[in-house]
């Protein structure tokens, strides 16, 4: 057993809505890159702890990290999900609804960065920030959270580990390289606090000073 084994064996237990939102995506023949059940206790726990009132979530494919950052939203709270693609952002809404969630969300269809860019201009503020989308453009998502961050907000990056590919000094794979950069601009920017968890495939939490 792998210590991923073990953490996901006490922490990632799924329940039937989370388990149905897996097999939706199944059903629809997208892709299975649903954050991991640990994560996604995790995702719900942060949330919590931030008391967080708006949050951010940088793609929504079928809504399994929408449901679990919903979760931990209060009364008051709300979601807001940005979503390449429609079909997507269509699902990510019916399984919300399933989880008595519907009334939280918002989802913005279309290019992330025109998305936020449009945020910025309307001048909305987050306390709490998903990043699980295309990786190149890691980095740019990152800058926008710092701009549409409330004091003490909380900026989380799935995928941070790429599977081992960014510590192999062998691998420059356009992914590698942008998550490589990413994690390296966490670590040194002293505007934030961050720390890298070996938790799925690696879960980055940024706080905003």
């Amino acid at each position: 057993m792998t210590a991923i084994e073990y953490v996901r064996g006490l922490f990632g237990q799924e329940d039937d809505i989370l388990t149905g939102v897996r097999q939706s995506i199944v059903d629809r023949d997208m892709p299975a890159i649903s954050v991991s059940p640990e994560v996604g206790t995790f995702l719900t726990m942060l949330v919590k702890m931030n008391g967080a009132k708006n949050v951010l979530e940088i793609g929504a494919l079928g809504g399994y990290s929408g449901i679990c950052l919903a979760r931990g939203l209060g009364e008051d709270g709300t979601l807001t999900s940005l979503e390449l693609e429609a079909e997507y952002a269509e699902l990510a809404h019916e399984n919300l609804k399933k989880a008595g969630f519907g009334d939280k969300v918002q989802y913005r269809l279309g290019e992330a960065l025109t998305s936020l860019e449009q945020l910025g201009a309307e001048g909305a503020k987050f306390d709490l920030f998903f990043i699980d989308a295309d990786k190149v453009n890691y980095l740019n998502y990152y800058n926008w959270a710092l701009k549409l961050a409330n004091p003490g907000a909380l900026i989380v990056g799935d995928n941070v580990l790429q599977s081992g590919r960014v510590f192999d000094p062998e691998n420059n794979a356009e992914n590698t390289l942008a998550i490589r950069a990413f994690n390296e601009q966490i670590a040194t920017d002293d505007r934030v606090d961050s720390m890298l968890l070996p938790i799925g495939d690696g879960l980055s939490v940024t706080r905003v000073k």
